[in-house]
């Protein structure tokens, strides 16, 4: 399953998107875990250092390599420089699978031990003094959506992204790369106008979006969200003293989390694990063609110097057979 976690600024995304991550490994499952978010605290929510969450591989740093694996040999693809964010695989392209190993794993993932159990951990990379005037932070979170565009999961199998907070996603294809888009509210006013404009963005595209209270501090917090979001409202995840010594900079071990918190991740599984089964892999494959054409058009085939349209492999489905027979694994 593709989970992200969205919200704005402090409303606790990267807690929660953190803590899920948790859950799962805790129960035995391989995890990918993606930091995209423009201020880089999915290392540290994890337990890493600052120094060490300093020194993760950028992806954005490593996006040659990162092209020039998943061409493959594919045929409509001349060489990696005619790649952008948005080209989408073909038959000939080479697919991620979550477990596996790979060059761009090698080069750009790295193991994080965790109390009960371990992930993968993948980081865009900070937007730097030197990419001001030359650069925008979406240029970096371009090499997570074409990871996510050549990725192959299955069942019990999850990439967890923590999203740049707000509604800057829809800058780019990405948000559309999700199988579920848990959305963390508090609730404020603010809070829930970051909902009803993503909500509002999504809709055309199917994104499938529930909604996680956060810092809920009583029946009235409840209450306000539940008028505001309606059926999207999943759960609120309460007070957690847990939460506080982690942030103190303790490791907790995930068992002594409060039982009602802990309910609430299993919960956010639950929804996980059901809305694999209501994957559509020709719409999938249609939306990436939908913004790689679009890409494409308003500046893609400026840059490159070429008709970006003819990457299409309009025979190509990604996760359905037999089209992915013919692509490397």
């Amino acid at each position: 399953m593709k989970i992200a976690f969205v919200g704005k600024g402090g409303s606790g995304k990267t807690t929660l998107s953190s803590l899920f991550i948790r859950h799962l490994a805790a129960a035995g499952r391989p995890v990918i875990a993606v930091d995209a978010d423009i201020n880089q605290h999915l290392g540290p929510a994890l337990g890493l250092t600052d120094a060490q969450s300093a020194g993760l591989p950028s992806l954005g740093a490593h996006l040659p390599l990162i092209k020039e694996y998943l061409r493959g040999s594919n045929p409509l693809i001349g060489s990696a420089d005619e790649m952008i964010k948005t080209t989408p695989p073909g038959r000939g392209s080479r697919l991620l699978r979550i477990v596996e190993e790979n060059p761009v794993y090698a080069a750009c993932a790295r193991p994080v031990a965790l109390d009960e159990g371990s992930v993968r951990l993948l980081a865009t990379g900070a937007f730097t003094e030197e990419d001001l005037g030359v650069a925008c932070y979406h240029s970096k979170v371009g090499a997570v959506e074409l990871l996510l565009n050549h990725l192959v999961d299955g069942p019990d199998e999850y990439v967890v992204t923590d999203m740049t907070a707000g509604s800057d996603s829809f800058a780019s294809g990405l948000f559309t790369r999700f199988d579920l888009t848990f959305l963390v509210a508090e609730p404020t006013r603010k809070g829930v106008s970051v909902y009803r404009q993503y909500k509002e963005y999504a809709r055309d595209f199917g994104v499938a979006l529930r909604v996680i209270g956060n810092k809920v501090q009583g029946p009235d917090d409840l209450a306000y969200l539940q008028r505001e979001a309606g059926d999207d409202l999943l759960a609120a995840f309460g007070h957690s003293e847990w939460v506080r010594r982690l942030e103190q900079g303790a490791e907790p071990p995930l068992r002594t989390l409060e039982p009602a918190n802990r309910a609430v991740l299993e919960l956010l599984k639950t929804q996980a694990d059901t809305a694999h089964g209501r994957r559509d892999p020709q719409r999938y494959t249609r939306q990436a063609v939908h913004f790689h054409l679009r890409n494409a058009e308003s500046w893609g085939n400026a840059k490159v110097g070429l008709d970006l349209a003819t990457q299409v492999d309009e025979e190509f489905v990604l996760g359905v057979e037999p089209a992915t027979a013919g692509a490397h694994a």
